[in-house]
């Protein structure tokens, strides 16, 4: 009997075992998707779900969940539920509305799943290698105009080229803590592969697809990480190097200047003529967000009351104003519009809790501060956190490297994780 009861925890521990490896094989699979397509990264997703819950034991999730990096995501996710109950919208909206706020749930999982794994590495090689692979691609179908894709934009061969600078400026930033490495080590050689990906990713956002919000981000990160890495003499010579780059990247690409300059024009012409552009569109959609905001401020419209809000500010309206959207191009707008400003102020709270949870100094903790600070920003001029693509960047992101940056795990976490590995 005794020696049955042994066998079947054997095999227990055995199947936990191989679904754990299996889970840390898919989330390398959705690191190499994420760039390139929604489906694939949508089915590996689910099938990453399917193979880790089963190796959750109640406990690990209560120990992530009971931090405030873990539990502030569950939370912001359970206000939005809630917030389907006073919603003035259409069922179907209603559950789309939530459904941007559900990938929120995957980070307490993740947090457990790469607290005890050790293929974080892994991970982020795999998101590079995709960004890598996309990168000739693009420069391929640029160069070569007549060469065959299915897509009207040469040099972006999948999604836009919006999140396609924002995916090469995460890279350049991970290359370049990398860089800083390897200079002190004295690795010249590879030192001099990382700096020539950061020079073709960079000219790429100068030449072939310039994000805008890309070119934002990108300043930000460097100037982050040269003050938490550099010496003050290393700082000047980054600052003045930088300079000369971008004053020979705005001479030498007319494609830059016109993508720049016309943010400005675009005002100009909105202000004057009521027409409707970009600029104009999006300081339309943020005027009406405050006063949907200002009409129900504390717990907000209700989940899912983006769009029937929008179609109805529209009614009668002209130009710019006249745009009914489903996205205010804000990502506090987006919650505050729906859950009032207490789900603004769980959602700072929770982008705060993300940004000291990697105050560590490691290469996870780079990339995690990266991803949140990226998010931060873009989610300024766009609503990130619910869109497919930077929204899933970020779960991942933030899950992956705060699994490592949790700390040191406690004697009975590091049993668990033993009998998991043992053979």
């Amino acid at each position: 009997m005794e020696n049955a009861q042994n066998g079947k925890t054997s095999a227990a521990l055995f199947d936990r075992r191989r679904l754990s490896r299996i889970a840390d094989g898919l989330v390398i699979a959705v690191a190499i998707s994420l760039p390139w397509s929604t489906s694939a990264t949508s089915i590996l997703t689910a099938l990453w779900l399917a193979a880790l819950l089963p190796t959750f034991t109640a406990q690990d999730i209560r120990q992530r969940v009971a931090k405030a990096a873990g539990w502030l995501p569950v939370l912001l996710f359970a206000l939005a539920a809630a917030g389907m109950l006073w919603a003035d919208a259409e069922p179907v909206e209603r559950f789309k509305a939530l459904v941007s706020f559900l990938k929120l749930l995957a980070i307490p999982l993740l947090f457990v799943q790469f607290r005890r794994s050790d293929r974080t590495p892994c991970v982020f090689g795999a998101y590079l290698a995709a960004c890598v692979v996309l990168l000739v691609v693009s420069w391929a179908i640029f160069v070569w105009p007549a060469l065959w894709w299915p897509r009207d934009f040469y040099g972006v061969p999948v999604k836009n080229g919006a999140t396609q600078s924002e995916e090469f400026a995460l890279c350049i930033a991970g290359l370049l803590f990398l860089a800083i490495e390897y200079f002190d080590r004295r690795r010249w050689l590879w030192l001099s592969g990382l700096l020539a990906l950061v020079f073709a990713m960079c000219a790429n956002m100068v030449y072939v697809a310039t994000g805008r919000t890309a070119l934002v981000i990108l300043p930000v990160l460097v100037a982050i990480l040269a003050a938490r890495r550099l010496s003050r003499r290393g700082m000047a010579l980054l600052t003045a190097g930088s300079i000369v780059l971008v004053g020979a990247a705005w001479a030498s690409s007319p494609y830059l200047r016109t993508r720049t300059i016309q943010l400005w024009t675009d005002y100009q012409h909105y202000e004057a003529t009521d027409e409707r552009n970009s600029s104009g569109e999006r300081i339309e959609f943020w005027k009406k967000s405050i006063e949907f905001v200002a009409r129900a401020p504390i717990l907000g419209n209700g989940t899912g009351s983006i769009t029937p809000l929008f179609k109805a500010a529209a009614v009668g309206d002209t130009g710019a104003a006249s745009t009914a959207t489903t996205n205010p191009h804000n990502q506090t707008f987006a919650v505050a519009i729906q859950v009032g400003l207490v789900g603004a102020a769980i959602l700072w709270a929770m982008w705060i809790a993300h940004l000291l949870l990697f105050r560590g100094t490691g290469l996870a903790e780079w990339v995690g501060l990266a991803v949140v600070v990226q998010n931060i920003i873009g989610s300024l001029f766009n609503s990130h956190l619910s869109d497919f693509a930077q929204g899933w960047l970020y779960v991942f992101g933030v899950g992956v490297a705060g699994g490592i940056a949790l700390g040191r795990q406690t004697p009975s976490e590091q049993r668990s994780a033993a009998k998991i590995k043992q053979p």
